[in-house]
């Protein structure tokens, strides 16, 4: 499932907390982001006609809650990236944050605890 940069900002919202009226994912985002009403109920009806949210009819608003995961959507979005521009490998991935200077020394030893965790499963 496709999900946009601007309808990853919504989930955001329905990931903290749902289920929630339109009027209160415009509340949610009111201090984030310069998006009229009207953008944000749109977003929702894509994300609805997506299958990524469900909405539920209480009185006369609905109230929408998501489908898709965050971990599923970090998952697709995540392997979706790895294999777009490092061939699906993520030794790539590091090298080039590493080549970049993004790595902090932190960042290092968790990739380090990290590697020797993972090694001792196998």
């Amino acid at each position: 499932m496709n999900i946009s940069d601007a309808e990853s900002t919504v989930m955001e919202v329905l990931w903290q907390r749902s289920p929630l009226g339109a009027d209160e994912v415009v509340a949610a985002l009111a201090g984030a982001q310069d998006w009229q009403e009207a953008t944000i109920k749109t977003l929702l009806n894509r994300l609805l006609k997506k299958g990524a949210i469900s909405a539920e009819a209480e009185g006369r608003r609905y109230l929408y809650s998501p489908v898709l995961t965050r971990e599923a959507w970090l998952t697709q979005t995540s392997r979706g990236l790895l294999d777009r521009l490092f061939g699906g490998r993520v030794a790539p991935l590091v090298a080039h944050f590493g080549e970049q200077k993004a790595l902090t020394r932190k960042d290092i030893a968790e990739l380090r605890a990290l590697l020797e965790k993972l090694d001792g499963q196998r």
